[in-house]
């Protein structure tokens, strides 16, 4: 049985989709509004060190939005604020 994630849009108004781009993953992740230099480079370490899954689709990575939101559940549960 799959698991249904809640309703997320971006910004502009668009929902979001169960399996997004690295582009559509990086304004997800809003790592090119108030993030890094390099958001690809952020994006690329993340996958490196283990913390955030792709899903490999032909060539290309794509995100699921279940594992984005994991990700983002795993940062703020480490956060030591």
């Amino acid at each position: 049985m799959s698991e249904t994630c809640p309703v997320s849009y971006f910004a502009d108004g668009r929902p979001v989709p169960e399996l997004l781009t690295e582009q559509e993953t990086i304004q997800f992740l809003r790592l090119d509004i108030d993030g890094p230099k390099s958001p690809q480079a952020t994006l690329k370490y993340y996958r490196d060190k283990g913390l955030l899954k792709p899903t490999p689709v032909g060539k290309m990575n794509r995100y699921q939005k279940k594992e984005l939101l994991r990700f983002l559940d795993a940062l703020t549960r480490n956060n030591p604020l």
